[in-house]
């Protein structure tokens, strides 16, 4: 199965816990890494904007990722979320059946 790492940020701690703990709850996401707050520098409606931001790395799989994209959409504050999937081209092969394992539609787990 081929992992992705999907990369999305939100504008505060809360949301982004909140939207970790859901995509993992919901088996869309193995893990997430809430990653310290960086400035982000953007034109968004022709105003050039300066925000702090929480980003965010989720590991998963490209069978889930349609409903993660979907879910990430649902729960996000902003209008236009910020979503990149990157191919894991290699990785410890343990760790990347976890992230499979992890993420399979039904609950059993490895």
């Amino acid at each position: 199965m081929d992992s992705l790492l999907v990369v999305t940020s939100l504008p505060d701690r809360e949301s982004a816990e909140k939207l970790a703990a859901l995509l993992v709850e919901q088996r869309l996401a193995a893990c997430v890494n809430i990653l310290a707050p960086c400035a982000s520098v953007y034109r968004w409606q022709g105003e050039i904007k300066h925000d702090e931001e929480h980003p965010l790395l989720i590991k998963t799989v490209q069978d889930r990722y349609a409903e993660l994209e979907a879910s990430i959409r649902a729960n996000h504050p902003y209008e236009l979320p910020e979503i990149i999937a990157v191919p894991i081209a290699g990785g410890l092969p343990a760790y990347l059946q976890w992230v499979e394992s992890e993420t399979h539609h039904n609950d059993e787990r490895a």
